[in-house]
């Protein structure tokens, strides 16, 4: 059980030739009034909420072409396309969604060169050769929709397998069945399905799942009231049996925005039911296996949010689980299956004083386990029943980021894949027996010569209040710091989630065209362990973005850079970091691209996949959440007449998770209010949603626009674009 796999026809009409439009086109002011506690919140763009409206989507067309012209005029932007896409294709193949069975039967998602999506695949073992079970551009074709799949759940002994397809980026999936070793489809069709983790039972004819209310992504109930069920393989899904839910279990208390997930471990021969948001800390019930059959089915707590467990493991005597209580940089402990009472319970990896736990695996050779300093510092520890003192292993290569991966506490295999800021992604088999890696790829890595003098540097600047906080600065070996050196400043900060090392040759074109590839790594994600989560976090959220101020002035003070050098970019909720950030400190930056970004968090409740997330944010039916909220609220701190950095503004139109109306609200309005001649661009992806399941071209063009936008902006004289001022109206 790794509970860590738990954790998103219009028509034109416009009079205008917007191939030869010199200003884009400007959204009605609708004046509407918001009252929240007392307060009146004005909201001009209001009407935008109802996405479906034609003329609300006529505007957003017309937008998107402005937009797109501009960003096609740039100078110097088809080179840089060409050469994302040749270093893109110079990997033969990027799989994804690697699921390997008990019997060592691969299963995975390929996308070679060629393609533009992947195709599901199966290897006999890494050594045996491929075969093609399913291509999902001859998924109802007919409908001329880009189907990708976002989910693979192969059954343990590889009988069958599920897997999720999508259409355009929607992540509104649905669930297909086949029989592997004929290729053969199951007739029934699961709708509604949003990483449903499947979860098979031994005979591989059931599993469970969970399943959305709504197939609407405009339905603002679409995500409450989800429901885990019991499904047959072969039988009509809407026949399937209620497992856990709000309706079926009151006794349990489960809120309407709450996921209610259930897992089969075959070990105990127990279910596991779990209520999840975006709080990473879980409920979780468990009984036995044979209640499956039963009418009403006999939960027993095991676990509280008040207990603060993310993430559990089993074997065939314990339940093991890691936890922050008493713990802001985590531990393990375990308690007995039979008896799973937490004051029981017994620790098994400490908690390190200066390393954040970041990752634990159970295997036959013992609990294999991840730390990291400062979000962007790995190791790797071995930890045995004979020998309760962790050992440390030496890696092949130091690496800012180390994932582990075994079969469970019944197999020797284990897994560790490595990679840096500069440092290609690697996967080796680990043999603890020797203490040896050996390279075990699926796909061959190429070379990346162009990278191979880059520097990396890991700094601590002092925030605002005097708190340190990490920087990782990315650029060419000889570098002057002479103020003059173009930056691209990358954030986050929410969920507790880090923006762990990685390597992306994309990204790293900003060193190759001479310029600093920043990531500050705020308050609000998990660099520094919970307690650096929860200092960034509802009202302490304005630390998110103060932070991220702090290193850009640490950036220009220290002569790395200047504010006319200086690009920032970060995507869905960390919208809300660049947002603020440009609205609080427009001076520091040249230009600002929030990507699928939260803009508008005051209304987030508003949206389908709002609810979920109060948690993190909180609610407007609180007044110091709702003041929380407010301050975070980027399109609410707009301010008439000051004067703005550049600004790409981006969405998916079928995006589940930030809905579109939330970047298009903050466009709009930033586009009347701004006084300067910055050019404030909107983009839309009418085929594409949050970036999950983006095509290979959806990709390159979004990071070619954010690229060649922020290189106009910060003054690369390759990349210049002629445009008539903003405000020569």
């Amino acid at each position: 059980m790794n509970a860590k796999k738990i954790l998103p026809m219009f028509m034109v009409v416009m009079t205008i030739n917007l191939a030869f439009a010199q200003q884009p086109p400007e959204a009605p002011v609708k004046n509407h009034t918001h009252k929240y506690h007392g307060d009146k919140l004005e909201d001009p763009y209001h009407y935008m909420e109802k996405s479906d409206k034609p003329e609300f989507v006529e505007w957003l067309k017309a937008q998107n072409t402005y937009a797109r012209n501009v960003l096609n005029s740039i100078s110097g932007r088809n080179e840089l396309q060409s050469k994302l896409m040749e270093l893109e294709n110079r990997q033969k193949a990027r799989l994804s969604y690697v699921n390997i069975t008990e019997n060592d039967k691969y299963f995975y998602v390929k996308r070679t060169k060629d393609e533009e999506i992947g195709k599901l695949y199966l290897r006999d073992n890494i050594s045996g050769s491929e075969q093609l079970l399913f291509d999902p551009q001859t998924y109802q074709s007919a409908e001329n929709k880009n189907y990708v799949i976002t989910g693979v759940y192969p059954s343990d002994n590889a009988e069958k397998v599920a897997f999720e397809v999508a259409p355009n980026g929607s992540e509104n999936a649905h669930l297909l069945i086949m029989d592997v070793e004929s290729k053969n489809i199951h007739p029934e069709l699961i709708d509604r399905v949003w990483f449903s983790t499947v979860s098979w039972l031994p005979d591989a004819k059931h599993f469970l799942y969970n399943r959305l209310n709504s197939a609407d992504l405009n339905d603002q109930e679409r995500e409450l009231n989800s429901k885990s069920f019991l499904h047959e393989v072969g039988t009509d899904p809407n026949k399937d049996k209620e497992i856990l839910s709000t309706k079926n279990n009151p006794d349990l208390g489960i809120k309407a925005e709450e996921f209610p997930l259930v897992f089969y471990d075959k070990y105990s021969d127990k279910v596991y039911g779990l209520t999840v948001t975006v709080d990473k800390y879980i409920t979780m019930y468990m009984a036995d296996a044979e209640d499956l059959n039963e009418d009403n089915i006999s939960w027993q707590k095991v676990f509280e949010k008040e207990n603060e467990v993310m993430d559990f493991e089993t074997d065939d005597e314990y339940l093991y689980f890691m936890t922050s209580k008493e713990a802001p940089n985590y531990k393990v402990m375990r308690i007995p299956v039979e008896k799973p009472q937490i004051e029981l319970a017994e620790t098994v990896i400490p908690e390190h004083k200066n390393e954040v736990l970041k990752d634990f695996d159970l295997s036959k050779k013992g609990i294999f386990y991840t730390t990291r300093r400062n979000g962007v510092q790995s190791k790797l520890y071995h930890l045995t029943e004979a020998n309760s003192t962790p050992k440390h292993i030496d890696l092949p290569f130091i690496a800012g980021n180390v994932n582990i991966m075994t079969k469970g506490h019944k197999y020797d295999d284990i897994w560790v894949r490595l990679n840096g800021w500069t440092s290609d992604y690697r996967r080796f088999k680990y043999n603890p027996d020797e203490n040896s890696f050996k390279v075990e790829e699926l796909t061959d890595r190429p070379d990346y010569p162009e990278f191979a003098n880059l520097v990396v540097e890991e700094v601590m600047v002092p925030s605002h209040d005097g708190t340190m906080v990490p920087l990782s600065l990315i650029y060419k070996k000889g570098l002057e710091r002479n103020g003059e050196n173009p930056v691209l400043m990358l954030g986050y900060g929410s969920y507790g989630a880090s923006i762990n090392p990685f390597f992306n040759p994309k990204a790293l074109m900003w060193t190759a065209e001479g310029g600093i590839f920043a990531i500050s790594h705020v308050r609000g994600g998990g660099e520094l362990g919970e307690k650096w989560h929860r200092a960034g976090y509802k009202s302490t959220k304005p630390n998110t973005w103060k932070d991220f101020i702090a290193c850009a002035e640490y950036l220009h003070s220290e002569n790395y850079s200047s504010p006319q050098k200086t690009a920032i970019f970060g995507g869905s909720v960390g919208g809300i970091l660049i947002g603020r950030a440009m609205t609080e400190r427009p001076d520091l930056f040249a230009a600002a691209v929030p990507v699928v970004g939260c803009m508008n968090p005051v209304r987030m409740e508003n949206s389908p996949n709002g609810p979920v997330n109060t948690p993190e944010f909180g609610t407007t039916e609180n007044l110091e959440e709702y003041k929380a909220l407010l301050e975070m609220d980027a399109y609410h701190h707009l301010e008439d007449g000051r004067a703005y950095p550049a600004t790409l503004v981006t969405a998916g139109y079928n995006d589940p998770r930030v809905a579109v109306w939330q970047p298009a609200k903050f466009a709009a309005k930033l586009q009347s209010y701004n006084s300067s001649n910055n050019p404030i661009l909107f983009t839309v992806d009418f085929e594409g949603g949050h970036g999950v399941g983006d095509t290979k071209s959806q990709e390159i063009r979004e990071m070619t626009d954010i690229l060649s936008f922020s290189l106009w902006q910060t003054g690369n004289p390759a990349y210049t674009a002629n445009m008539i001022n903003m405000r020569d109206r």
